[in-house]
């Protein structure tokens, strides 16, 4: 659960729906892992041996996977990708169907035996850990139970609603909410202090939509009208599952829509929430009550923080603009209706957590309707995933016991580490940035923390009380056990051995406020990383992702961070004015590429996303030719050069099919590219890529000099 906007400027790889979204010595890219085992010395059985070995024998390369009738300088995606497109129609329950999916899945099986077994056989180890994940699957696995407690584990919750009379309880109750994760109106918690990266502070951001955006809100075309009456049925249906008389329900959800588009009017827009300079409005609690009279900020964070949260003196009002719009709604709709929209944003928040009537409503919009999946996944992966999100480093230990050999963490670090030399050397030679800039950059880089496969200090979950009471209670208890532990930081240095993903995760991230980039064990694995296959694969693949997160420090959003993560102009005034003119050259591209008719990318949106795919996939090239000095020249396999490989082994991680529901709230909502636009965008801006393919001038993939993207 992501609670405030600072984990939104963590940068990763991709985002895939549905999601359940180490002691470092520092210097010049010096670095000490510690090798930490997983606990409970589990025996493992033979089929989690199987599954866990079943991708060993995966190839990294498939030459089924092309489409040889499109020539590569003309739609590569197409070409490395056409074979496995026609192949791969997308599963029923999924509306994007791709690589990435297909390692989630793999992991997912190998989640799913360590679940059951611990579901099975509780006393199989002493570990903790090992009893919490067991009773957390079993719980959720349990639709029986979950069906007979119906919704009255949350009695207690609508009672409060119930119970508020004025301003005062209606805020104690949301305060009330937020700490059991259902996060109206706004979201608070701790972030670093973009001005001081050793420090946590409090951070409270915009929030409280049922959308998944502003623009849904606002947009007047007819798809966006269809959409919204399409929400307000499915929001009457699930009031009516509670009980409401049908007249009731359907005025109480057009009461929720006209709350929630007063505030999406206030809020700030998706690209401009990627400015840091936007949401860094540290205020002290008088200021904050100047800005919003209405909004009680001493009791809430003494509410909302119970008993964790220390002192507070001031707070980051990431957006002041929706605050004023939420002071000013606050004071102007009736309480009645503050009980309506709080109502609703409970069932929402824990509708996957309740009877079947429920899951398949909310299924009905967020999943047809919204992404286009023709049906639900199958429980035990809905109930994998949970466990992921709800206790990701207790079930983590035991992934990475089965996945990640030490020898795959020692050939992925080696890779990290030439790739750093790489950019290193880059650096050095850019003919637009000055010996000033050039001198900070490389600081910077050499400053850049790693984590790789998994934490070197494993997270505690002893005070997260697990059961196999019905499935909501353990929701309600983990989220309140997440946000005592998130806002026990405020006021506290930062903790810089924690991690943002869980280890099985398929992706990876850079973290501008730690410099530091962070590599799951989830996403080391085929077709991403195999240590047995040809390097030049390797660096196409797992290369590229590397460098992708690495540059992500110095894209529009990380060039804003100095070394030590703090927000701070280290440019000189042109150099910045040159790589800003050098971003708009991407922010042209991308915004040229069309999703659907009369449906473009958004240039900006995806800036920060598509200058990391390219300087990434540069930065892997050159640490891949590195590889070579020296030595005799790789023969061809399967007919293909070296550098050919290299750049296929880039075009099939992002092998994917997609449907336009899906794609639609991509385009609206999310800082990546679509996977075909990362492709050919990135590689048609390579000379090394046209040399590789024969590309004549004029071809699309060998974009001519004058509008050719460079920055890295």
């Amino acid at each position: 659960m992501i609670r405030n906007l600072s984990k939104v400027l963590l940068v990763a790889l991709a985002i895939l729906l549905p999601i359940s979204l180490s002691n470092r010595s520092y210097g010049q890219g010096v670095y000490a892992v510690a090798e930490v085992l997983p606990p409970g010395g589990c025996v493992l059985s033979a089929a989690q041996s199987a599954v866990a070995n079943a991708m060993k024998a995966t190839p990294a390369f498939n030459l089924a996977n092309l489409d040889r009738s499109v020539a590569p300088c003309t739609n590569f995606y197409e070409f490395a990708n056409g074979g496995w497109v026609k192949a791969n129609p997308i599963p029923a329950a999924y509306s994007r169907w791709g690589t990435f999916n297909i390692l989630q899945q793999h992991n997912e099986d190998i989640l799913r035996s360590i679940l059951e077994d611990a579901a099975a056989n509780p006393k199989k180890s002493t570990d903790e850990n090992w009893q919490k994940i067991g009773d957390f699957y079993a719980s959720c696995m349990n639709e029986a139970q979950i069906d007979a407690a119906g919704t009255k584990p949350l009695d207690p919750v609508f009672s409060e609603i119930a119970r508020i009379k004025d301003m005062s309880s209606l805020q104690a109750t949301i305060a009330h909410l937020d700490r059991d994760g259902v996060n109206a109106l706004l979201n608070f918690g701790s972030a670093v202090d973009f001005k001081d990266s050793s420090m946590r502070i409090a951070e409270a951001d915009q929030g409280g939509l049922g959308l998944p955006d502003r623009d849904y809100y606002l947009k007047t075309d007819a798809k966006s009208k269809t959409l919204r009456d399409q929400y307000v049925a499915h929001v009457t249906n699930m009031f009516r599952l509670l009980g409401d008389a049908p007249a009731t329900a359907a005025a109480e959800a057009k009461t929720v829509l006209s709350i929630e588009t007063t505030l999406a009017q206030g809020s700030m827009k998706r690209e401009d929430l990627r400015n840091p300079d936007n949401v860094y409005h540290k205020m002290t609690l008088a200021e904050m009550k100047t800005l919003t009279p209405h909004f009680f900020w001493a009791e809430y964070i003494t509410d909302v923080g119970r008993p964790e949260i220390g002192q507070v003196n001031s707070v980051n009002i990431a957006q002041p603009d929706f605050f004023k719009t939420m002071d000013s709604t606050l004071a102007s709709v009736p309480i009645a209706d503050w009980k309506t929209y709080l109502r609703w944003h409970v069932v929402h928040s824990f509708a996957s957590a309740l009877p079947k009537a429920f899951v398949d409503e909310n299924f009905a919009f967020y999943g047809k309707t919204l992404t286009g999946a023709q049906e639900i996944q199958p429980r035990w992966r809905r109930c994998v995933r949970a466990a992921d999100a709800q206790l990701g480093e207790a079930l983590g230990q035991y992934y990475v016991q089965q996945a990640f050999p030490p020898e795959a963490k020692v050939k992925a670090i080696a890779m990290v580490h030439n790739l750093m030399d790489a950019l290193r050397d880059d650096l050095q030679t850019l003919d637009w940035m000055s010996p000033e800039t050039r001198k900070q950059a490389i600081v910077k880089l050499d400053a850049i923390m790693l984590k790789i496969g998994y934490p070197d200090k494993w997270r505690s979950y002893a005070n997260y009380r697990v059961t196999r009471d019905p499935y909501v209670v353990d929701v309600v208890r983990g989220n309140a056990f997440e946000t005592g532990w998130d806002l026990g930081k405020v006021g506290k240095p930062v903790d810089r051995t924690e991690w943002e993903m869980t280890p099985p995760t398929v992706n990876a991230y850079y973290d501008p406020t730690m410099n530091e980039i962070v590599f799951p064990a989830g996403i080391l694995q085929p077709p991403f990383f195999n240590p047995n296959a040809d390097d030049a694969i390797n660096y196409g693949g797992i290369g590229a992702v590397i460098g992708h997160e690495m540059t992500h420090g110095f894209d529009d959003q990380g060039a804003k961070f100095d070394a030590k993560g703090n927000l701070r102009n280290w440019w000189t005034p042109q150099d910045y004015k040159n790589f800003e003119a050098r971003g708009e050259c991407i922010v042209k591209e991308f915004g040229g590429f069309e999703v659907e008719p009369g449906l473009h990318e958004n240039g900006k949106l995806v800036e920060g996303e598509s200058i990391a795919d390219l300087g990434g996939l540069t930065i892997a090239y050159r640490a891949y030719q590195k590889t070579l000095q020296g030595k005799p020249a790789p023969k061809p396999i399967d007919g293909f050069t070296a550098d050919q490989r290299f750049f296929l082994g880039y075009g099939q991680i992002w092998a994917s099919n997609i449907r336009i529901e899906q794609a639609r709230v991509y385009a609206a909502t999310d800082p990546h590219p679509m996977d075909k636009f990362r492709v050919n965008g990135a590689v048609s801006n390579m000379p090394a890529f046209a040399k590789a393919w024969n590309c004549s001038a004029g071809s699309p993939m060998a974009r001519p000099d004058a509008v050719r993207c460079r920055i890295w």
